[in-house]
């Protein structure tokens, strides 16, 4: 198969444009990037698919070539235009919820945190599941709702359950989610509170697709009594929650530069506040003078660095708005 993709690409007489490399140099990179990840095209998409991957390839060359505090990689999402990706990787339904959220502000604990630590990360201390993959679907609402909830959990019975987002996914209409068309962690953790539970990973697996709600559930294997609505664009407030645990947040992630994040602290100063992304903050530090956030994403431990993310600390509304809607559960 590589023989003949090589050959096509060989044959084919590419539009003036500038570009970083020579040709015979991104035939290369993309026989590599198939191999690597395993692709499959059809000879209708595949020169398509090859003219986005040189896209890709210059994208993050120019960006790596400019004065930025993070890098960029490529990654299995390399043969998808930023549009294609955005539209099947996010999935955060933001509302404007603010006066409910003013109503469930943090009544207990966090609000009591006298000095937070000057870093903290869950990973650590065995309160964080591996990085999971939403895919195609915009589930990431429901991972991150199970990341604190798993956070929660664990740091109350010292036991750590991969939970079910696929039950979230299937069984959390009532509360307002729709499943891989978007939704709200907070509605997720309402079901949990609803339902009396949430199963594990095991037993109601993930499919990256709409389904019916099993009936009957599964056991639960994690419960929660309540949740909290850290007070919006506070950076202290958020730390001194994250001090405490895995808190879920929102972010905007129509930034290009998502796609291929590799390492450093992320800061782009063109990323706002049109939440879109729902993922999981487990900890914060500093580099260098950079205070950061250290985020759990949803796209795979292939995505970013191991499937984190390091996010600018920033008072308001936080880089990318990751000040603006973050809550947590409680055991």
């Amino acid at each position: 198969m590589y023989k003949s993709v090589g050959l096509l690409l060989l044959a084919v007489t590419l539009a003036a444009a500038t570009h970083y490399f020579k040709e015979e140099v991104y035939q290369q990179q993309f026989s590599q990037f198939i191999q690597q990840y395993n692709k499959k095209y059809s000879q209708e998409t595949l020169f398509y698919r090859y003219n986005v991957f040189k896209t890709n390839v210059d994208k993050i060359h120019r960006h790596n070539k400019g004065n930025f505090n993070f890098t960029l990689g490529m990654n299995i999402f390399g043969d998808l235009s930023f549009e294609e990706f955005h539209a099947t990787h996010t999935g955060y339904n933001h509302i404007d919820n603010s006066h409910l959220r003013s109503k469930n502000g943090p009544a207990h604990s966090h609000s009591h945190v006298a000095a937070p630590p000057a870093s903290i990360d869950w990973r650590t201390k065995g309160a964080v599941t591996p990085v999971k993959d939403q895919q195609q679907c915009g589930s990431c609402w429901a991972f991150s709702a199970t990341g604190s909830m798993e956070g929660a959990y664990f740091l109350s019975k010292k036991k750590l359950n991969s939970l079910s987002e696929q039950q979230l996914v299937d069984c959390s209409q009532a509360q307002g989610n729709e499943g891989c068309n978007g939704g709200l962690m907070d509605q997720a953790f309402e079901y949990v509170i609803a339902n009396g539970g949430l199963a594990s990973e095991d037993s109601y697996p993930y499919t990256a697709m709409d389904g019916d709600c099993m009936n009957p559930l599964p056991a639960s294997v994690s419960t929660i009594s309540s949740y909290t609505d850290v007070p919006a664009n506070n950076d202290a407030a958020l730390q001194a929650a994250v001090a405490l645990g895995p808190v879920s947040v929102a972010i905007e992630a129509d930034q290009e530069s998502f796609q291929f994040y590799k390492s450093g602290v992320f800061s782009d100063p063109s990323c706002g506040t049109a939440l879109d992304h729902g993922v999981l903050a487990v900890g914060y530090g500093t580099q260098g003078s950079a205070g950061y956030w250290i985020v759990k994403n949803s796209w795979g431990a292939s995505w970013g660095d191991s499937g984190y993310i390091l996010m600018a600390r920033k008072t308001g509304s936080g880089e990318c708005g990751i000040n603006m809607a973050a809550s947590y559960p409680v055991v």
